[in-house]
């Protein structure tokens, strides 16, 4: 796979992943755990964005700080802090950068299963539904702060970095 494509696709989906930080970060600590659950909107989209960045789906494991909840269809056991989803926004974006950096064209084009086989795209296809996933939980987020505080983070043109 040439370069140009893969920083195209970094600087798009870094980009999203830097909007989801900015939207954790600005979230008042007095919004966090209310009935609006803002961290679990969060935490949702991150658990999904580290599984569809996972190369094999079946090997999947969250950092040990966090549960499979979302797979077993629960709220988590505990709050997690804006602190452990800060973490999480930045172990997610070293992996998809390192995803998209390491891409070439033998294994772009190698399918992404899920453990059900009910989801089954190429790598490209599953970066791009993960994006948007990502983006769909910003505006989300976006909306419960314009709601709470009539405020929401800019919106970001690309990634704050190049692959």
């Amino acid at each position: 796979m040439e370069q140009l494509p893969k920083e195209i696709l970094w600087r798009q989906f870094g980009a999203s992943i830097d909007m989801l930080k900015n939207a954790i970060a600005l979230c008042p600590l007095h919004f966090w755990d209310t009935e609006k659950k803002f961290w679990y909107h969060a935490y949702h989209c991150l658990f999904f964005l580290d599984y569809y960045l996972t190369r094999n789906p079946e090997s999947f494991e969250p950092p040990k700080i966090f549960s499979f909840s979302e797979f077993e269809d629960r709220m988590p056991e505990r709050t997690y802090s804006k602190e452990e989803l800060l973490f999480y926004v930045e172990y997610c974006r070293k992996k998809c950068k390192k995803l998209i950096g390491n891409l070439n064209n033998e294994n772009s084009s190698l399918d992404w299963i899920n453990q059900s086989k009910t989801m089954k795209y190429n790598i490209i296809e599953i970066l791009l539904y993960n994006m948007r996933h990502v983006q769909h939980h910003c505006a989300q987020l976006n909306l419960l702060l314009r709601q709470e505080i009539d405020n929401a983070p800019e919106w970001i043109y690309e990634a704050e970095d190049k692959l």
